[in-house]
């Protein structure tokens, strides 16, 4: 991993590039399912809820705010200290550790070099900052992938690799777990991998089985969040996978993992940016940019969906998430990412997902007060917005 990286600004390059084949896949979707094929929310025969204080949960607030920290890397936000991230945030993603190739599954992590970020702490300080976050009941997590690191663990060897190297960043800093920000070519199907409930892809199932072996190895307190692009997650109501024409592969190649994880899972907090349109559980396309297009791409998670369009398949629907488990995902201002919205549709977002009013045009499945929070890209983006984003969350949340 050479440390002269290009300069980073979430939502450019690949991930345009993402965007551009969801607005492709969507445009050109024959398929459509009227609000009516949804299943009602939590339904309890799709598979047992985790309880919500598992997988890490217990220990966050009620309400609990997500950001990722620029901490390897330097861009236009500038660089922030880790001692310097204010209590408004409670799970800070330390972004990122990267492979040392795309398919060696050998991560590794350093702090950003000085050449790039004169200010940067020393790794004591930077070690001393952990435990003073997590002495703040903060959790610090390891966020791998992001739009440079491509990680496909295509081999038994790439995901041992992965969970050895994994394990020797989380030990030498005391981080409190991991944040799956996989993107790009990271996740595909196969062509014959079609059930996201039996996964046969081994870039999937290596996966999976590396992050329950992280599981077992920390135990409970191990903190799991994931923050996949909605082209990998609710896109999946459409296409699941290159299909029998031969679409991208990429089409909800996040449910496999998420579902096979959910009960491991603390958090899933969807990039509700850089995206094309998506179609909701309404049968209409959303579009970012508003408070419709979170309140519609999060009652997909909170109600579960049909994957692929087969709403006559009762066994086929994604099942859905708890609250506890779900977070909006959002870029902290307009620099940060396409899709930004400002404090007020947040808020109006906030208020029917979690109220039940205010919902505009789209009725979301039902009332959802223990939605977990929100996710920002980035802490340093917020700080360059004079912290716009965290103010209005401690505002509205108190």
């Amino acid at each position: 991993m050479s440390p002269a990286r290009p300069r980073r600004l979430r939502g450019r390059g690949p991930r345009l590039r993402t965007a551009a084949a969801v607005f492709a896949l969507a445009a050109s979707a024959a398929l459509t399912v009227p609000a009516a094929a949804a299943p009602a929310p939590h339904r309890a025969a799709d598979a047992p809820r985790a309880a919500a204080g598992a997988s890490g949960s217990a220990a966050l607030p009620e309400h609990a705010l997500v950001g990722y920290l620029h901490t390897s890397f330097a861009n236009g936000s500038g660089y922030t200290r880790l001692a310097d991230v204010p209590d408004d945030w409670d799970i800070i993603d330390l972004a990122f550790g990267e492979p040392t190739s795309a398919t060696s599954g050998d991560i590794r992590f350093g702090l950003c070099p000085q050449s790039e970020c004169p200010d940067v702490e020393s790794e004591e300080e930077f070690k001393a900052a952990v435990a003073e976050k997590q002495a703040q009941g903060k959790k610090v997590l390891l966020s791998i992938g992001g739009q440079n690191g491509q990680v496909r663990l295509t081999t038994t060897q790439a995901r041992d690799t992965f969970v050895s190297s994994v394990s020797s960043i989380i030990d030498k800093y005391g981080l409190d777990g991991l944040d799956i920000d996989f993107e790009g070519h990271s996740l595909s199907l196969d062509p014959d991998d079609t059930d996201f409930r039996n996964p046969t892809t081994p870039v999937i199932v290596n996966l999976i089985s590396a992050i329950e072996s992280l599981k077992a190895k920390y135990g409970d307190d191990f903190t799991l969040t994931m923050a996949p692009e909605t082209f990998f997650v609710q896109l999946g109501h459409q296409r699941y996978g290159p299909g029998p024409n031969g679409g991208d592969a990429r089409a909800g190649a996040y449910l496999p993992v998420i579902h096979a994880l959910r009960d491991d899972l603390t958090l899933l907090h969807v990039q509700d940016y850089n995206s094309g349109p998506i179609m909701g559980l309404d049968g209409q396309y959303h579009q970012m940019g508003s408070a419709d297009f979170h309140i519609a791409m999060t009652d997909m998670l909170l109600a579960g969906f049909p994957v692929a369009g087969d709403a006559d398949d009762a066994d086929n629907v994604f099942p859905a998430l708890p609250p506890e488990k779900v977070a909006i995902g959002m870029p902290a201002t307009s620099q940060a990412g396409n899709g930004y919205v400002p404090p007020g549709e947040v808020n109006t977002a906030l208020d029917c997902l979690t109220k039940g009013t205010d919902c505009g045009s789209y009725q979301p499945h039902g009332t959802w007060p223990a939605l977990r929070g929100l996710m920002a890209w980035s802490v340093n983006w917020d700080r360059f917005n004079d912290w716009e984003f965290s103010k209005n969350f401690t505002a509205y949340f108190g």
